[in-house]
């Protein structure tokens, strides 16, 4: 029985399991061992990105988040994590892209009917991040079971994954539960305009505030402002949620909104970094195949450019700016509402 003092370096990373595990089908004078191991370090950190993805969705899926026990800043340092490994997963792209379109052809069709698009590890992460199936593009794709799609094994096993909560979803609950808006809290908040009736002073006070901020081009704005922030909400996030995500984005520079500031711009860089990849893979695969059919079947370099079109995940974060005024024109909070601002309140 081998001690611990007995470990070895190869044994313990099971390099011998790894470094055997590339077969090309054409031999080894191509560039199919560069596509075989950049495709192979894909997937070992995209299971690095569910495992990350799988802690922060334990620590949201909580009643309340304990910002005091740290867990909000465990989240955060997961998810940046998880941005850095996107970071790294986009600049492999430029070392696959050291082979040419004929080194690529000189392998290309033993491929079929296999492609990327089958990456079950890939499909995981977008599913649980929160992209819906019905918001995919051409849906129809990831609905078969035969050549070119997913096996039966790995069909199911998104299917799984899409039943469970998505850090999007959770996100959504999240935010839903923020305590700022008990009229109880605003008892001291001098309004600043005239009271809209059935509305809280503060938001209240912002459509005017947001209406004195707009250009005349920009006044079609105030209707988006009132359905988002005042009757539907947006997307998949209530009216409830994006009022939070507002406020947390306005009074950012207050210590309590630090971290939850934080974690909405590392969503938003997620999903940036996401686009990226998909726009970098869109380019390559035009630079290597032009315009003929993907390995798998799909449209190819076509596919993938609907697929950056429509594959975002926090879009409403991202449009929240679009509401947001001068720092210098947001009025004073009242102090009930400072002494409130935690997210560990029922």
């Amino acid at each position: 029985m081998t001690s611990k003092s007995d470990l070895y370096y190869s044994d313990y990373l099971e390099l011998e399991k790894i470094l055997n595990s590339q077969h090309p089908k054409s031999g080894f004078a191509t560039d199919e061992m560069l596509f075989i191991i950049i495709h192979q370090a894909y997937e070992l950190w995209f299971k690095q990105i569910i495992h990350e993805l799988d802690a922060v969705r334990t620590i949201f899926s909580k009643e309340n988040v304990n910002d005091n026990a740290g867990e909000m800043s465990i989240a955060v340092h997961k998810l940046k994590r998880v941005v850095k490994i996107f970071e790294v997963i986009n600049q492999q792209v430029n070392i696959l892209e050291t082979m040419t379109p004929m080194d690529f052809l000189e392998f290309r069709n033993l491929l079929q009917p296999s492609s990327g698009f089958q990456s079950l590890q890939f499909r995981m992460i977008e599913a649980k991040l929160g992209l819906k199936m019905e918001h995919r593009y051409q849906s129809e794709y990831y609905k078969h079971i035969r050549p070119g799609g997913f096996n039966a094994e790995d069909y199911a096993t998104i299917s799984n994954v899409e039943k469970e909560a998505t850090l999007k979803q959770l996100i959504v609950k999240w935010a839903e539960r923020t305590p700022f808006f008990d009229e109880a809290l605003w008892g001291e908040y001098q309004s600043l305009y005239p009271i809209e009736e059935g509305t809280q002073k503060f938001w209240s006070d912002y459509k005017q505030m947001y209406a004195n901020s707009l250009s005349k081009a920009e006044h079609g704005r105030l209707n988006e402002l009132e359905k988002v922030f005042y009757k539907e909400g947006s997307g998949d996030f209530s009216m409830n949620a994006m009022r939070a995500i507002l406020f947390i984005m306005m009074y950012r520079n207050l210590p309590i909104f630090h971290l939850p500031f934080d974690l909405l711009t590392t969503l938003i860089d997620i999903d940036e970094l996401l686009s990226q990849w998909r726009y970098k893979h869109m380019l390559m695969t035009r630079r290597m195949i032009g315009m003929r059919v993907g390995t798998g079947g799909t449209s190819g370099a076509g596919y993938l450019e609907g697929a950056l079109r429509q594959h975002y995940i926090f879009r409403e974060l991202n449009e929240v700016t679009t509401y947001l005024i001068e720092r210098s024109k947001l009025p004073d909070l009242p102090n009930a509402v400072k002494e409130k601002m935690s997210f560990n309140t029922k």
